[in-house]
């Protein structure tokens, strides 16, 4: 036992070593398993000409929402359908190339570029990206902080990639988080 490890022990109450003791910790070594493997729906793939639309009106970093969507486009994407994301309102904070603290592009915690990087591994391996400026000037964002190969879009355009997408017949994905 390290001194530490001493050290914290000794200042433990006794109902509180009681309670520590209780139950082992962990209960199960690292990389047992806890769930079943059973994937009941068939692995889809797309078919010629299939496509799949993601909106997406939530911020980065305060849900797991956005970035999700983002994972669900790139696995349609990489099962042969035509994937693009639409970011808009709040959602387009999730473009930014600009994230960074205390420089841009240093993480200032795990996982600060995961949505980042994710959009450039969505955008490099086919899919379209679109970015409302609308969204972008409600919160002071810049277009020009925009991640490589996001396409800026007019306000009016929400609507009108929804209807172009329903009419391709698009599997159509919408996120919303306030």
């Amino acid at each position: 036992m390290s001194d530490t490890a001493t050290t914290t022990a000794t200042e433990l109450t006794e109902v509180e070593q009681k309670s520590l003791a209780e139950i082992a910790h962990p209960s199960l070594p690292e990389g047992s398993s806890i769930y079943g493997s059973t994937k009941v729906f068939p692995d889809y793939q797309a078919e010629d000409g299939e496509t799949y639309f993601t909106l997406v009106h939530g911020i980065a970093h305060e849900s797991s929402v956005s970035f999700v969507a983002v994972l669900q486009a790139t696995r349609a994407l990489r099962k042969g359908f035509e994937a693009a994301i639409y970011f808009y309102g709040p959602g387009s904070l999730n473009c930014l190339a600009t994230r960074g603290f205390p420089t841009v592009g240093n993480s200032a915690f795990p996982g600060e570029h995961n949505i980042n990087n994710q959009l450039k591994t969505f955008i490099a391996e086919g899919g379209k990206v679109y970015c409302c400026r609308f969204g972008l000037s409600l919160h002071g964002a810049r277009e020009e902080d925009l991640i490589e190969g996001v396409i800026p879009t007019h306000p009016l355009d929400v609507q009108d990639a929804i209807i172009h997408y329903a009419r391709k017949g698009a599997i159509i994905n919408s996120t919303y988080q306030l």
